[in-house]
């Protein structure tokens, strides 16, 4: 067949770099491994109950000399930050006003002033450290809202230095410990303290990092605590985005007075956005089932590939620079959460 009978798209997908198998291409590699990682950590996840966030994060750590090959930086630098925020985004659809309701005002008011709290005591605790305050907004943020997840958003939106990596690392590894250990101990407090399993239900959702270790431990001790502890759960991560957007407003302010932020901050990230509008979406709006269930497993993928590709981008040595205060931070964090619920929730009528 002549050349001049192929079709026209042929000859741009070939030829033209500027397409987009273009730009897509020097981003396959990096993806390609990264994804693999997802889906290993998975597979281990769920034949020997270890957490798959944590387990991505590990392999990827041990195969993070893939990064320096050039054919697949670029991909692993695509799935670490971008795709980062197409899971979140995504994580909208899993929050409704009726879930809120639901739950009555006196548990509400709790969870949120638990946030609050705990995010004001890591920004303390980080200046008595010594640390700076996006060290303490990082791990506070991440024990307070959803773990892992809160800590790759909020790291999106802080400014970045050369430790930046490490950090949110670090603190993706120390609040998935200490969740996974949450998951077998607090269960047994809850039922020790509490003496119905709807307080348990509230006490294990308000208080342990993952949703995926809030579902192991609720539904340990029943049916109505696993559901009660999903429901509290996913408030926490509703408070996702008005703490990520006060904080993008703040850094902003304090931008302008040029302390402490590198570059210009967005008045509010598009990913913030994104996720405020899907949810809001799924509040005013009954979708599909099919739709709902597509975006939470597009959206754990895409969390499971991104926590692969940050593993894939650390330098474990340098983890070690961090130091046992941020440790004690991480757990001090814990503990001040788990201590402010059960003190609300004996007082609760």
């Amino acid at each position: 067949m002549d050349s001049s009978d192929r079709r026209p798209w042929t000859g741009i997908l070939e030829n033209g770099q500027d397409g987009l198998l273009g730009k897509v291409r020097p981003l396959l590699p990096g993806l390609l491994i990264a994804f693999v990682i997802a889906l290993a950590s998975q597979f281990i996840a769920e034949h020997y109950g270890a957490p798959a966030m944590l387990l991505a994060l590990l392999l990827g750590i041990a195969l993070n000399f893939l990064s320096s090959d050039p054919q697949c930086k670029e991909g692993i630098a695509f799935a670490a930050r971008p795709l980062l925020r197409i899971g979140i985004v995504l994580l909208g659809l899993r929050i409704s006003f009726d879930m809120v309701v639901s739950l009555g005002w006196p548990v509400v008011s709790m969870v949120i002033a638990g946030v609050i709290c705990t995010i004001g005591f890591g920004l303390a605790c980080a200046r008595l450290f010594g640390f700076q305050d996006r060290v303490g907004f990082l791990t506070g943020g991440a024990v307070a809202i959803c773990g892992a997840s809160a800590a790759m958003a909020i790291a999106a939106i802080l400014p970045q230095d050369e430790k930046s990596e490490d950090r949110l690392v670090f603190t993706v590894v120390g609040v998935t410990v200490l969740s996974t250990v949450a998951m077998v101990v607090y269960p047994i407090i809850g039922s020790v303290l509490f003496g119905s399993d709807q307080a348990i239900g509230i006490f294990l959702g308000a208080t342990i990092h993952d949703v995926a270790q809030v579902v192991g431990a609720g539904f340990s001790v029943s049916n109505e605590a696993g559901e009660t502890a999903t429901l509290v759960k996913l408030l926490r991560v509703a408070m996702l985005a008005p703490v990520i957007v006060a904080a993008s407003l703040i850094m902003k302010a304090m931008g302008s007075k040029g302390r402490e932020v590198s570059g210009k901050v967005p008045l509010v990230p598009l990913f913030v956005a994104g996720f405020v509008a899907l949810a809001t979406l799924n509040s005013l709006v009954t979708l599909p089932a099919v739709i709902v269930e597509t975006s939470v497993t597009l959206s754990k993928w895409c969390l499971l590939t991104a926590i692969a590709a940050v593993g894939l981008k650390t330098i474990p040595k340098d983890l070690l620079k961090i130091g046992s205060k941020a440790a004690m931070l991480i757990i001090g964090e814990t503990l001040f959460l788990a201590i402010l619920i059960c003190v609300v929730l004996f007082a609760l009528p």
